[in-house]
């Protein structure tokens, strides 16, 4: 199954089009609009209290973390994205466990891209909190997935190993 080989049906599954609970959208976008001020970061918690499930708001929350370098944080936020649609999804809650034999044609493609992304973010994160062993053991179960490299994990993957052979990152 090619992850990047849409054709048009699977756009009803991505994150985005999924119908948020009442005033949630509002929340996001009033956060968007204070995106850099003190009052952004309340209003994604209370987008995220009003619909913890909601992929859309993990991503939001997970951006805004990033952006902030609040690194703890965007992890938190990655593996609870992951724990959602890894469930969804019907894979191991451990993606130690997950196999390329889980990711059947069945499955709907835009989810298993999502998670795909979801735990190459969660890699990265990693790798910018010096967990470079957890992180490339990420970005190795991303790539035994999508063997064809159209979510880009070989580039994760060779910023890992320049840094393990002492090239260093710079955090930040």
């Amino acid at each position: 199954m090619d992850l990047i080989d849409f054709d048009g049906k699977e756009e009803a599954d991505l994150y985005f089009n999924e119908p948020l609970p009442d005033g949630v959208e509002a929340l996001l976008a009033e956060a968007a609009e204070e995106y850099g001020e003190p009052e952004c970061e309340p209003l994604l918690l209370k987008a995220f209290f009003y619909a913890p499930e909601s992929l859309a708001v993990l991503v939001s929350l997970y951006r805004f973390y990033y952006y902030q370098k609040r690194y703890p944080e965007t992890l938190v936020t990655a593996s609870h994205a992951l724990r959602l649609s890894g469930q969804r999804l019907g894979f191991p809650d451990d993606w130690r466990e997950l196999r390329p034999e889980h990711h059947t044609p069945e499955l709907p493609l835009g989810l298993v891209r999502f998670y795909l992304l979801a735990l190459k973010g969660a890699a990265y994160v990693k790798m910018r909190l010096g967990e470079l062993e957890e992180g490339e053991a990420m970005i190795d179960t991303v790539m035994s997935l999508d063997p064809e490299d159209r979510l880009g994990g070989s580039v994760l993957k060779e910023v890992m190993l320049d840094t393990r052979r002492g090239l260093r990152l710079v955090k930040g």
